[in-house]
Order: C-alpha cells, then sequence, then structure tokens
C-alpha cells in the first residue's frame, strides 16, 4: 500500500472534536473548558476521554497517516498554526505552545495505536 502524504488537514479533522463547529453536547463542551490544555497532565485527561474513541475508530493506516503526519510536521518545525488558526474551540485558554501540544497528542496517538494491537504484537516493554 502507498504511503499517503503527510496532511494539516487531516490533523485539523482529528482535532475536530474540540472544535465550536462540532454538535452540540454541553456535557462535552464542559469537560472541555475544564481543563487546561496547557497542562499536560489534563491535556492527555482530554486526549483520553474525546481523542482515544476517534482515533481507534479509524483503520490502522489511517491512525498510521495521522502519526506519521504528526511526526512530519513536528520533525520540520511547524507551528501548526495550519491547524489551530482556523479553528475556535472549547478550550478556556489558548494553547500557548502548540508544538508540545502536539507533541503530547502524538505520544498519545502512538500509545492508543500499541493499545490496539493485539497483546502479542505489542512491543516488550520489558526489553
Amino acid at each position: 500500500m502507498k504511503k499517503r502524504s503527510p496532511s494539516m488537514s487531516i490533523i485539523r479533522g482529528l482535532l475536530f472534536t474540540y472544535d465550536i463547529e462540532n454538535t452540540d453536547d454541553l456535557k462535552r463542551e464542559a469537560f472541555i473548558a475544564s481543563k487546561d490544555v496547557n497542562n499536560e497532565k489534563e491535556l492527555i485527561e482530554l486526549f483520553n476521554e474525546l481523542t482515544k474513541p476517534d482515533f481507534l475508530a479509524y483503520t490502522k493506516p489511517e491512525q498510521d497517516w495521522f502519526i506519521d503526519s504528526i511526526e512530519h510536521f513536528l520533525a520540520n518545525g511547524d507551528s501548526f498554526d495550519g491547524a489551530f488558526k482556523t479553528m475556535a474551540t472549547y478550550f478556556s485558554t489558548e494553547v500557548i505552545d502548540q508544538q508540545k501540544f502536539m507533541k503530547t497528542l502524538l505520544r498519545c496517538l502512538k500509545n492508543y495505536n500499541l493499545g490496539a494491537l493485539p497483546r502479542e504484537q505489542q512491543p516488550n516493554k520489558n526489553l
């Protein structure tokens, strides 16, 4: 299968959960607003609750495309303005360090991706 080119628009799509244009869900909106997106622990809680189920619903090649795209833009020193400046979010504060936000998201996606593998295909963390 041919590898897809990195895409800022698919990253933006993954973050659509946090966009005010997303379907109204007062409970979800309140949960998002309650988290400090500049606090790594709270950001991970947010991703675990809202991004993880969406991410795991994608096929393995789609999951890899998200991961590869974020890795590509991080490696190129991208500011991720292409994702953040085009959406209004429920975040209670502005994301101060967009690269750090995306690095945290990337770590979470990689963990979700590993968690989705059957146990026998997961790397041995004891090595």
